[in-house]
């Protein structure tokens, strides 16, 4: 039987920085959660030298996919080579390459390219791949061109934070209530409603009401992964006025008779957003201390139940 034939797409954006600051955004893996729309959640698994393996969960044609995959990093020919070798359906192969080209100190042109082959050459699943490459490509480009082209950098309109409790309980039992997120409109007094679905093991998706400190109502959707026993990370991919991205995890480490369980958050802003939502004289860091307050308080409130949860239950 023939094997499938290689298709291949290049993509390319301008983008008004210089290629060292290009390169360190898409060479730092773990933060892409918070530059690419497409990725949820990100993972390292091991590096020797320029080589890697990395663990990606991300939106493709509004369906979550997970792959591993080699990337060999060549900071001096500003190139980062990549191959899936977990690759999920309806792909039988992905490949691809970043290349940066640099116009001048201060502008560097992109190309990303992918080859893929499809499995058994399926004209469906050759549609199907060209429009998740198409529509991720044209995403993750416009947001690499916005992140690399701030002024101050990313770091400035970034914001991460963690709050935690300790338990007198069992992990499984927080991890339940944590994970079990359609009973939060009873268990969680600033959540009103909540659709959540399935449709994969461990793989969430929530669309959540909730409650803010004005008396206001906001809708929030989420994808949540979840590895049992250990932790949930999500990212909100519908996200308040002022915000670019949020992402989160809530991380649970068992210690003897109690639990640590520990709430971060990470919240990248909008400047446009701030401005549009607080006024034109307001700044990023007059923003900053809104979103903390904000989502603090509701995080602390949901570990605090589930500390009522897990040690009622334990008794």
């Amino acid at each position: 039987m023939p094997e499938p034939a290689e298709h291949y797409t290049r993509h390319s954006v301008t983008v008004k920085a210089s290629a060292e600051a290009v390169y360190g955004l898409i060479a730092d893996v773990e933060q892409w959660p918070h530059v690419f729309p497409p990725t949820i959640h990100a993972e390292r698994l091991d590096r020797d030298g320029g080589t890697e393996r990395i663990r990606l969960w991300a939106l493709a044609n509004d369906e979550v996919k997970t792959w591993t995959s080699r990337r060999e990093l060549d900071r001096p020919a500003w190139t980062i080579r990549f191959r899936q070798e977990v690759t999920p359906a309806p792909a039988a192969a992905m490949s691809g390459e970043w290349i940066l080209v640099p116009q001048s100190p201060h502008e560097t042109k992109v190309l990303l390219d992918h080859r893929f082959r499809a499995i058994d050459d399926a004209p469906d699943g050759v549609r199907w791949l060209r429009q998740a490459v198409e529509r991720n490509s044209v995403s993750e480009l416009g947001r690499l061109r916005t992140a690399a082209e701030l002024a101050e950098g990313i770091d400035a309109v970034r914001l991460s934070f963690e709050d935690s409790v300790r338990i007198r309980g069992d992990l499984g039992t927080v991890y339940e209530f944590l994970n079990d997120a359609g009973r939060w409109p009873q268990r969680l007094p600033h959540v009103t409603r909540v659709d959540l679905s399935e449709k994969a093991p461990g793989i969430q998706d929530m669309e959540m009401d909730t409650r803010t400190i004005d008396g206001t109502t906001h809708t929030t959707r989420s994808v949540r992964v979840c590895f049992p026993g250990r932790s949930i990370v999500y990212k909100q991919t519908v996200l308040p006025a002022a915000m670019a991205a949020h992402t989160g995890a809530w991380r649970l480490d068992q210690d003897g008779e109690t639990v640590a369980a520990t709430s971060q958050h990470t919240v990248v802003l909008d400047r446009a957003g701030v401005t549009n939502l607080l006024g034109p004289d307001a700044t990023v860091e007059q923003a900053k201390e809104i979103v903390r307050t904000a989502l603090g308080k509701n995080s602390r409130a949901t570990l605090e139940h589930a500390r009522q949860f897990a040690e009622a239950r334990r008794g």
